[in-house]
Parts: structure tokens; C-alpha cells; sequence
């Protein structure tokens, strides 16, 4: 991570504003293929003095101060940070991702299925030849009667 900030000291505490650049890894939240990519995140963020009457008393809001004549970026960084991070990273927009049978990359092969039977209706699939069959049977004795 590389850091380009501007500390200004203002009448309530030091103003922190900058870029912080980023190289980012991981992997692809669909294809699990490793990724690689960067990101500019923009801060701000007032580090107010503890001794200060400006000091605001927020309860749903963290404010930060200046101790002992330092401040701790770490927190502010990381809100920034985390935040800017895509939720689940993807190698590109159109990625197909993983077949959930056996777990082939779609990319690779985006013809690639498998013949899934609901097992809802495996009752009826032996019902498919049985049909077939007594319709079969039943033209033969139609047939065999009008001969007759």
C-alpha cells in the first residue's frame, strides 16, 4: 500500500486527507482462478484534539483524536479500505464460474451440463417405458381384433 496524504492542522485537530494505492489479491468468488488487480481509495478524516472543546460527543459515530501529539491512521485506513473492496471479487464480469456437479471450470467449456433428473420426479421416469409399451400392447390386440 502507498500513501500520498496531506496533514493540515486545523482549529479543532489535524485534517487527514489523501490517496492511499492498493495492489490487491486473491481469488474469484465464482472460478476461483487468482486475481490480481489495483485500486486508488480516497480518505478524510478529522483526528480531533483530545483537550479540545470542539470535541463533538457523537454516540453513533467513532471520532478520532490526537494523543500525545500522534494519531493512529490504522483504523481509518482500513474502514477506507475494506470498504472500497468488491463484496465477492471476480476475474472478469462474464465469468461463468464452477459446474456445482463436478466442479469444471464453465470458462473453459461454456457447453459443459450435466443431465440432472428431479428426484421429485423419479417416481414417474419408469412410467415413460411402461407407457410406451402398454400403448404398444394395446394397438396389437386393436389390430389382432379387427382381423378377426
Amino acid at each position: 500500500m502507498e500513501l500520498d496524504l496531506r496533514f493540515e492542522s486545523v482549529h479543532e485537530g489535524i485534517l487527514v486527507s489523501g490517496t492511499a494505492h492498493l495492489e490487491v489479491t486473491g481469488e474469484c468468488g465464482r472460478c476461483l482462478e487468482p486475481l490480481h488487480f489495483e485500486r486508488d481509495v480516497d480518505l478524510q478524516e478529522l483526528f480531533f484534539y483530545s483537550d479540545s472543546e470542539s470535541l463533538p460527543v457523537e454516540d453513533d459515530e467513532e471520532q478520532y483524536t490526537v494523543e500525545d501529539d500522534a494519531i493512529d491512521l490504522e483504523p481509518v485506513l482500513r474502514d477506507a479500505v475494506v470498504t472500497s473492496l468488491p463484496f465477492q471479487p471476480v476475474c472478469r464480469e462474464d465469468c461463468k464460474g464452477l459446474c456445482s456437479e463436478c466442479g469444471e471450470q464453465l470458462n473453459d467449456d461454456p457447453d459443459h451440463h450435466h443431465e440432472v433428473l428431479d428426484p421429485r420426479w423419479s417416481a414417474l421416469a419408469g412410467l415413460t417405458g411402461t407407457a410406451a409399451e402398454n400403448d404398444a400392447a394395446n394397438k396389437s390386440e386393436s389390430d389382432e381384433r379387427e382381423e378377426s
